[in-house]
């Protein structure tokens, strides 16, 4: 598992420069116009869910990327964290957003400790890389990275079906998958599709006032609030 979440920051780092095209639907991504505004839309029904409720003193934000959500983060709250394990990423993030703002850190987030509470913790396109059996670690560290009430959104990705992909992804049984990038070098990384009324009982067994929803076809999603 070591060497897996390793290859998983290797391809992360080698996919900062392609990764906006993924998100956007652009390129090998592509899969007509019909897709790609649905894929807009219920990107938009989240943004628009995260936009519900703003005016966070200072928001905590895991694996932030290339700052598609760092972005939007920045409106809600007057002060972003945002820790991620690739320089590329957030040398990326950084020239996109140019906000001082957001502090940037280079952060193992499987060895992340939180050294204070947080008004809001966010992460997107996260929770799906993070191994089963660390799952409890995590969530425990996120609990404590939150104020009582504090709160907690995530986004994330629903099942895919690979046979209309075209950009090479193959599962590797239930907890496992080979990406390919478009200079066809393959990575395997951890990712694991949640059943949403699953994730949502662990979450609350953890201490959070939380129920993971889905939109029509792309996302799951969460929004909620750590228990005081």
């Amino acid at each position: 598992m070591t060497n897996l979440l390793q290859e998983q920051v290797d391809y992360y780092r080698a996919r900062a420069p392609e990764y906006d095209d993924w998100f956007y639907r652009r390129g090998r991504y592509d899969l007509g116009a019909a897709h790609t505004r649905q894929w807009q839309s219920e990107a938009q029904q989240i943004r628009e869910q995260l936009h519900c409720a703003s005016g966070f003193d200072h928001i905590l934000e895991l694996a932030p990327g290339t700052g598609i959500w760092t972005a939007e983060l920045a409106i809600i709250g007057a002060r972003v964290t945002a820790l991620d394990a690739s320089p590329e990423m957030i040398s990326i993030n950084r020239a996109k957003l140019g906000s001082d703002r957001v502090d940037y850190r280079l952060t193992d987030l499987f060895q992340y400790q939180p050294e204070r509470q947080y008004d809001m913790v966010f992460f997107g396109f996260w929770l799906s890389h993070v191994p089963a059996d660390r799952l409890a670690r995590f969530l425990k560290r996120v609990h404590g990275a939150l104020k009582p009430g504090g709160r907690l959104f995530f986004v994330d990705s629903r099942e895919l079906d690979l046979s209309k992909n075209r950009t090479g992804t193959e599962n590797l049984g239930t907890e496992r998958q080979r990406r390919v990038l478009s200079d066809g070098r393959h990575f395997d990384i951890v990712k694991i599709y949640y059943d949403p009324a699953a994730l949502t009982a662990t979450l609350r067994k953890h201490g959070f006032d939380i129920e993971v929803e889905t939109t029509d076809n792309f996302f799951i999603y969460a929004d909620g609030v750590k228990l005081p």
